[in-house]
């Protein structure tokens, strides 16, 4: 689970959230998409981060692994803590934060090999196996991502002749295989079909006692049944997206403190 070089030894790590955000302020390039965001991420629970279009709810997702990075210059100030410790700190080795901490993504990305090596592939990158080892993971990882039933009879075929809920969920598979400890999921459901909604949010509520989660979604009813906790973000008048409030899930949407996740909840406007 370390993935700097030093880890300070006094820290709890059964009291300690997966993910503590701090004053998080985060920049592409000049422009301020996210202020002062400050929230726990608590292990082993499903957190969902709900809020209307273009409120930074998708950034602050790409913030929680860096993998922002990746889209152009980025600036960074607060900090971001996993289990602990400061992800922005110059020692992270990014790539193993990014095997801790792994993510999925709205649109299903599967790459053009075959449903075996899709799923192989991160594992041989961190951690080359034995073929037999090998074997075992990628049956572990479709097990817990409910596919293997239904591909195990062709692992050679190519990843892009599954359905797109088949190829979410083995996108879901691949992250599972380097056994990270956080999930980040950017609206996995929104490109899918009712029947592989329900398939993916089931797999969701399987995979709650082995890691933890932080999901986005627009969908008020999927936040609902799937979460334990919610956030939910908002604009102010410079378009800077913001935390509004963060609670259970039941009582966000029961009886928040303020007026705007009321509404936005209930679906007065977003």
């Amino acid at each position: 689970m370390q993935f700097e070089r030093k880890v300070k030894p006094e820290i709890n790590l059964a009291e300690t959230p997966a993910l503590r955000v701090k004053d998080l302020n985060f920049y592409y390039g000049n422009k301020k998409v996210l202020q002062e965001i400050s929230m726990d991420i608590p292990q082993q629970q499903i957190t969902a981060i709900i809020g209307p279009s273009g409120c930074g709810k998708s950034t602050f997702l790409k913030a929680l692994n860096r993998i922002g990075e990746l889209e152009g210059k980025v600036k960074v100030t607060g900090k971001v803590e996993f289990f602990g410790q400061d992800i922005y700190n110059k020692r992270v080795n990014i790539n193993r934060l990014r095997r801790k901490i792994g993510m999925v993504f709205q649109k299903p990305n599967p790459f053009p090999s075959s449903i075996y090596d899709n799923v192989a592939y991160g594992v041989k990158i961190f951690s080359p196996q034995k073929r037999v080892e090998l074997d075992e993971i990628v049956e572990t990882a479709l097990r817990n991502a409910a596919l293997w039933d239904e591909v195990k009879d062709g692992l050679n075929k190519s990843a892009l002749t599954l359905s797109g809920g088949q190829q979410q969920r083995l996108c879901i598979a691949r992250a599972l295989a380097v056994e990270p400890k956080v999930l980040l999921m950017d609206e996995p459901c929104s490109a899918l079909d009712p029947i592989s909604t329900r398939r993916v949010e089931e797999l969701i509520q399987s995979l709650r006692s082995r890691l933890t989660i932080a999901i986005v979604t627009h969908n008020m009813q999927q936040a609902s049944r799937v979460s334990d906790y919610t956030a939910f973000f908002n604009t102010d008048e410079s378009r800077v997206g913001h935390m509004v409030e963060c609670g259970k899930t039941v009582e966000i949407f029961t009886s928040a403190i303020h007026e705007s996740t009321r509404d936005y909840v209930q679906g007065r406007f977003g």
